[in-house]
């Protein structure tokens, strides 16, 4: 199995992060020079993403086996849109191994159904077939997605874009499994068994994770608490990445029973 990339910096409590679809690690990098003052903090490229293009993955079961081959013993994972996915994932089936939980722009089923807010399975099956002609413009495009709405869109997507961009582009196979993950996988049933402390957070103007998601997922998961940031889309860690961090760290370091409401 192709060892995968990990980055690793500060000391103190373990956190992971996890990115989205069509990413890598180093979009996380404002947040890690923040975070890592405080903790260490380590981030991955994802089996066929960034500096881990040569690996690959059959499913989200093998994603979270190949994180986990190299993450510390314990620690509290933090995944963005698919990388909620996995985190939860890895919180389901490996419990002992997560600390607590905080899910970022993401949802335990990403495909809308009726009476369930997410992304339309058309956009999905459009991505697919943009794939397989261009995935650079097409990641491209996800990346404007991501800031829509935000009052500082422009600004950024245009660190998104340096940062990812300067690592590999993912292999086409990767991209097309995440988004099979994104249109199949539906978490909410195991939602209820998750025993460490979870912390949702969301942006307003999210168009691909409703802001009503976060109500609906809370009949899911009762004991979880949220965090909506106000200015923010599909990307907060972008937008507002200083009452981000102070988020993460209040969740990290603080009671399970702060309220965030």
């Amino acid at each position: 199995m192709t060892r995968l990339h990990w980055q690793s910096q500060g000391e103190g409590q373990d956190i992971v992060l996890i990115h989205g679809w069509g990413m890598n690690g180093a979009v996380w990098q404002q947040t890690i020079d923040v975070l890592s003052v405080q903790f260490r903090v380590h981030s991955v490229d994802l089996p066929g993403y960034g500096l881990s293009h040569e690996a690959s993955a059959d499913d989200l079961d093998d994603i979270c086996h190949q994180v986990l081959a190299q993450a510390p013993k314990t620690a509290v994972y933090l995944g963005w849109s698919l990388g909620g996915l996995v985190a939860t994932n890895i919180a389901l089936k490996h419990p002992e191994r997560v600390d607590k939980l905080i899910t970022l722009a993401s949802s335990p089923k990403f495909a809308s159904e009726k009476g369930w807010r997410g992304i339309m399975p058309k956009v999905l099956t459009d991505f697919t077939e943009q794939l397989t002609n261009n995935f650079k413009l097409t990641i491209e495009g996800f990346m404007t997605l991501q800031a829509l709405g935000s009052p500082s869109a422009r600004q950024d997507v245009k660190a998104i874009k340096k940062q990812v961009f300067s690592r590999p582009m993912p292999n086409p196979e990767a991209l097309a499994i995440g988004l099979d993950i994104l249109a199949s996988v539906d978490l909410r049933p195991a939602l209820s068994d998750i025993q460490a402390p979870m912390l949702r957070l969301y942006g307003r103007l999210d168009g691909l994770v409703p802001k009503k998601v976060a109500d609906l997922v809370g009949e899911y998961a009762p004991n979880s608490q949220n965090y909506i940031f106000q200015s923010s889309s599909h990307a907060p860690f972008m937008t507002e990445n200083e009452l981000f961090c102070e988020k993460v760290t209040e969740f990290v370091v603080g009671s399970t029973s702060t309220s965030f409401e």
